[in-house]
């Protein structure tokens, strides 16, 4: 009998699964969100601006040391959601064990990663002087946490790929309000500043995994996780790098992308980045929003076609691009009318508020093309190819996004012309997405499996 955390995707309405299914999603990635947002204004309203600026200056440098460690999670989603649909148990039982194996030993990698390399890439990237130390003392104590980070992430992917997306928005819950208790506890009692706000984030990322791994532990049949079991299958791994590397690599190279257009935010100065931190955490709600209908699409898409329900695929992607065109639309829209008010929880000063609305003005009203693009990698990606969304997106995105840089931006060199590379480079790529899974599909059988 299936499990009531599971679901089966291959068979039932789509649009009532796909919602279902989606909202646990959308409501882990804003509580999240929620969470790191009390990172920035505790730090923005007791520590000031500069600490503001050194903690959103880290973003686009830890996403590119993890990136690559982080795709090696989607392979494991669009594996086990494959072996889950075709009803292949053993074959999802070695990929969780060989999963937990890679996160534990990929965590501990990054933490000597993450101590080494912090300050060379923080010098590299232009940090002012007055914020590098600050972000140097985060980035090195976030880092601390990676094995946990890593063994969340491939749990809840392995979650995910059963339809269990209720119970990592629980484990979630619990570690995020943890957080937030203890950021007060630290910044505002015991003056930590930066130091704080990054050993809360590594304690609660600790609970999450620890929450995920006793799951696991605790779950009955193919998610069954036994400790002395735990190895990595040189099938599965294969598998799983196959997909996810090419995945990992894409989000490597988008925060190249993401670092370049930091560095150009930096050369405004502290204030100018404190006002792109304020308005990237905002977006980042409408994000995570969105990125669940892509990991929706995803899970979906993958189960279906290991279980050989081929004409399904078609509606799950359709679905998937009104739902996610729908949230990022509205909500962008909605942060867009709001931008002053909603940067004014983040920072008191007029500067820092007149910075962030020169980004929201632009990603607001555009956002929605982002999720359209994601989702679409989805469905690509759930069909097993894993390389061709790859390769597009390092073109149509980081491509053409570093060519703006050297090129559109040093013509008219304002932070608005900067944001505009955004925009430009979703409508360029989606297109090309779509192209792609279209043809993918069309080699698909035209009648389903036994």
């Amino acid at each position: 009998m299936k499990k009531s955390y599971e679901m089966d995707m291959c068979s039932g309405p789509v649009l009532g699964k796909i919602l279902i299914y989606s909202f646990p999603l959308m409501l882990s990635g804003i509580l999240q969100l929620l969470f790191n947002a009390a990172d920035v204004i505790v730090v923005g309203r007791y520590a000031g601006s500069q600490s503001l600026a050194a903690v959103g200056s880290t973003g686009a440098l830890i996403n590119l040391l993890i990136n690559v460690f982080i795709g090696l999670s989607v392979g494991v989603n669009v594996l086990v959601a494959q072996y889950y649909g075709a009803k292949r148990d053993q074959d999802v039982n070695e990929t969780v064990h060989t999963a937990v194996a890679i996160s534990l030993l990929s965590g501990v990698f990054l933490v000597a990663l993450g101590l080494l390399v912090t300050r060379p890439l923080l010098e590299l990237m232009g940090t002012p002087d007055d914020v590098i130390d600050k972000s140097a003392i985060y980035m090195k104590i976030y880092f601390a946490g990676m094995p946990a980070t890593m063994l969340y992430n491939f749990g809840s992917a392995v979650l995910r790929a059963v339809g269990d997306t209720r119970r990592p928005l629980y484990f979630l819950t619990a570690a995020g309000v943890v957080n937030v208790v203890l950021n007060l506890f630290f910044v505002i009692s015991l003056n930590m500043d930066v130091a704080g706000v990054a050993l809360a984030t590594v304690i609660s990322q600790v609970i999450s995994a620890g929450l995920v791994f006793w799951c696991l532990v605790k779950s009955e049949g193919a998610l069954k996780l036994r400790i002395r079991d735990l190895r990595i299958s040189k099938v599965k791994l294969k598998r799983i790098a196959k997909i996810g590397l090419p995945a990992g690599m894409q989000g490597a190279v988008f925060s190249i992308s993401n670092v370049l257009i930091q560095s150009s935010v930096n050369s405004f100065g502290s204030i100018a980045m404190a006002g792109n931190t304020a308005s990237q955490n905002i977006e980042g709600f409408i994000y995570n929003a969105m990125n669940a209908i892509y990991q929706t699409n995803l899970s979906f898409t993958s189960q279906n076609y290991g279980g050989r329900k081929y004409k399904r695929i078609g509606r799950i992607t359709l679905t998937c691009v009104g739902v996610v065109t729908a949230v990022g639309l509205g909500m962008g829209l909605a942060a867009f009318a709001a931008g002053e008010s909603l940067l004014r929880i983040y920072s008191s000063d007029p500067e820092v508020i007149q910075f962030g609305l020169k980004r929201m003005a632009v990603f607001g009203t555009t956002y929605f093309l982002c999720g359209i693009m994601d989702t679409m990698v989805g469905s690509i990606r759930g069909l097993g190819s894993s390389v061709i969304p790859m390769c597009v997106s390092i073109i149509g995105v980081c491509g053409l996004r570093v060519l703006w840089i050297f090129t559109v931006f040093q013509w008219s060199r304002s932070l608005t012309t900067l944001y505009l590379s955004y925009p430009v480079t979703w409508v360029v790529t989606g297109a090309v997405h779509i192209a792609c899974f279209l043809m993918l599909k069309r080699k698909l059988p035209k009648e389903d499996g036994e």
